[in-house]
């Protein structure tokens, strides 16, 4: 294969970068030791803002996108990895610095990369991607915080019908938690219900200012929305309980108080998936393989070619994506 396809996106001035599937040459991919033969990537909200220009993700250019992506291994200067093998990549800055997974080669760090668990396969772990992973740390982070399954509170999801959304619910559920999910589209609480989900909760119910402090309601709380609402669920937090932040669909700013931290020990835990370290991926992964039943798995997912990028990526913006959707690199 002397050249291949990929999403490219270019500088352009003024206004946002061009995207463009183009063919570009072998010789142009950048360094690493594995080159892998793209089969499946994914969409995740940041995947969604790279895009269509309406978020400075890349931080280079030229930039191919796609901040996943799973494939075999075609050539590899690592003892780690040898051909044939099937490997899958989450964050570590492709997409963003280093060219990504909306391309039917990569070539990456070895370092970035683990072996796809047997029981998810490719598509699977593709279905999973970021933003599944990114709820895995965040069920992870809860664990280790303290908040344990079985009490008299649930745990609150946002965002619920999400990507992130949906899998922190399957996990919660499967880890033995009650599990409520808020949500603006309450004509998918029976998807959410199928998922684990104890009760559906409207997310008007959480808009708007409260109080500093409010009843106690919930044993913790995984967020994808940020502002009023983060706030709000802080609020309401039992003593010694914690959330897990990790997205700001709605909003970037928190506008709380100090005091569900100091008067009721309430832990705020900031969820980083880029850069986890290779002891939390392969934890998260474990969690991901033991508790998302396949079938399930299928079941909240929809596939994308290639060449409908573009137009997955304005639905997941404009809130319109249930659950995950795959891209089939070579489809």
């Amino acid at each position: 294969m002397n050249d291949f396809r990929a999403w490219m996106l270019r500088e352009a001035e003024p206004g946002p970068p061009r995207l463009e599937l183009e063919r570009l040459g072998f010789d142009e991919l950048p360094e690493g030791e594995v080159l892998v033969e793209v089969h499946w990537s994914t969409v995740n909200y940041k995947d969604a803002l790279a895009v269509t220009g309406k978020g400075k993700i890349a931080r280079r250019f030229p930039m191919v996108p796609g901040i996943d992506l799973a494939g075999v291994v075609r050539e590899s200067a690592s003892p780690e990895f040898a051909i044939g093998d099937e490997v899958l990549l989450t964050g570590w800055g492709i997409g963003e610095t280093h060219w990504g997974g909306y391309a039917e080669l990569a070539r990456v760090k070895a370092d970035w990369l683990l072996p796809v668990p047997p029981n998810l396969g490719m598509r699977g772990v593709m279905a999973v991607g970021t933003a599944g992973f990114t709820a895995a740390q965040a069920v992870r982070a809860l664990q280790k915080a303290g908040v344990a399954p079985g009490g008299d509170r649930p745990v609150i999801v946002t965002g619920a019908c999400g990507g992130m959304g949906s899998i922190a619910v399957v996990l919660l559920a499967a880890e033995g938690y009650r599990v409520t999910a808020l949500t603006g589209r309450p004509e998918n609480a029976d998807y959410l219900h199928h998922l684990g989900a104890t009760d559906i909760l409207p997310r008007e119910e959480l808009q708007g200012p409260g109080r500093p402090l409010e009843s106690e309601r919930w044993a913790g709380g995984i967020d994808a929305v940020g502002g009023e609402i983060l706030a709000r669920i802080l609020a309401q937090t039992a003593t010694w309980g914690a959330v897990a932040a990790c997205g700001l669909a709605g909003d970037s700013n928190l506008p709380t108080t100090v005091m569900p931290f100091i008067l009721r020990g309430v832990s705020l835990l900031g969820i980083h998936s880029v850069r986890a370290p290779s002891e939390v991926r392969r934890e998260c992964w474990d969690l991901l393989s033991r508790n998302l039943p396949p079938d399930l798995l299928e079941e909240m997912t929809e596939e994308a070619s290639m060449e409908e990028l573009p137009q997955v990526a304005e639905q997941v913006l404009a809130g319109r994506v249930r659950g995950r959707t795959v891209v089939s690199i070579r489809g």
